[in-house]
């Protein structure tokens, strides 16, 4: 089967190659799924690299979801589910023309959801709606997040929206305020602005700022600190300039400030099965129903990864890239 493999871990865009692999075979509780369409995430990327939570042994099949057909099952598994079109997410090896999932896992895709959202649909807005849920915030609180332009940001602006949260979306570029607009998602501000925190204060009001989500760590992880509210809670979500978070002990210690690191992997282990099934029901409703949408900037066939991995990394999209084996 066509594969996206690396034999070593290092620059995506360079170690990335075609390659025939042997077709898998379901065990007991897993099936094999035909890919229609795989994302390619920035957690993908980081495997690659060999700097992420987890390392494959190499060579390995790149990706971690996909949008797929079952076509066969291993033993235990019901046979009905040959013929479904399925979601997979937190899987491995899925950059191939078909890849190994646990029967469990599967999320079965109404068909008023496209393929193009489908192939989306759990790794990053499930991690974006537990993290909500991980901000314990309800209807009338503010809550605030920088790289908001990214997948999660902007999922988790249009959730906390659809359950009436108010959020401050931070973006790096000015012309980030408009990409988010062009999804409804208001109270944008670009931190290239001089002024931008006077321009947060000016939404929120006399709020407080209950929750701050931080994706970029360094110097931004301090900005947070500063304009979260009284006994406010800052998630370190991930960290894009590759800096430690640097904060001042003060806001910390005069606002009692709770610092707390959200990693979807573990917080998705650890949640019961009735929890993951209510948030999964809520998220296909969001977005069968607009209220969240999951937009594509390209998708490239599998013997263009490089240029897809590129396509991936290009700051500015208006999606995701995704790959067709």
């Amino acid at each position: 089967m066509r594969s996206a493999i690396h034999d070593v871990f290092g620059d995506p865009s360079t170690v990335l190659r075609l390659a025939d692999m042997p077709l898998p075979e379901p065990a007991a509780g897993s099936v094999r799924i035909c890919t229609i369409l795989s994302p390619i995430h920035n957690h993908d990327l980081w495997t690659v690299r060999g700097a992420y939570g987890y390392k494959p042994v190499l060579p390995a099949i790149g990706g971690s979801e996909a949008v797929g057909i079952v076509d066969a099952v291993g033993a235990g598994v019901d046979g009905t589910l040959v013929g479904k079109r399925v979601v997979a997410a937190g899987v491995h090896g899925t950059w191939a023309e078909q890849f190994i999932a646990p029967a469990a896992s599967l999320v079965p895709v109404p068909d008023v959801i496209t393929d193009e959202a489908a192939a989306q649909l759990i790794a990053m807005p499930f991690s974006a709606i537990a993290l909500l849920e991980f901000l314990d915030v309800g209807k009338g609180d503010w809550i605030i997040q920088n790289a908001a332009n990214g997948a999660v940001g902007k999922t988790l602006a249009m959730l906390a929206h659809s359950r009436g949260v108010h959020a401050v979306n931070l973006v790096r570029r000015d012309a980030g305020v408009e990409e988010l607009a062009a999804f409804g998602i208001e109270n944008a501000v670009s931190t290239a602005s001089p002024d931008w925190k006077a321009k947060v204060r000016a939404i929120i009001g006399d709020a407080p700022i209950r929750a701050a989500v931080d994706s970029v760590g360094g110097v931004a992880s301090n900005d947070l600190a500063d304009l979260l509210g009284e006994n406010g809670l800052l998630v370190s979500f991930g960290t894009a300039a590759g800096k430690p978070m640097q904060i001042a002990s003060g806001a910390v210690i005069f606002k009692q400030l709770t610092i707390k690191g959200f990693w979807g992997s573990k917080i998705s282990a650890a949640m019961s099965a009735d929890e993951r099934l209510r948030l999964i029901g809520e998220l296909i409703a969001r977005v069968a129903s607009g209220d969240v949408q999951l937009p594509v900037e390209a998708a490239y066939d599998i013997t263009e990864i490089a240029e897809a991995v590129k396509s991936s990394l290009t700051p500015g999209k208006a999606g995701k890239v995704l790959l067709k084996p």
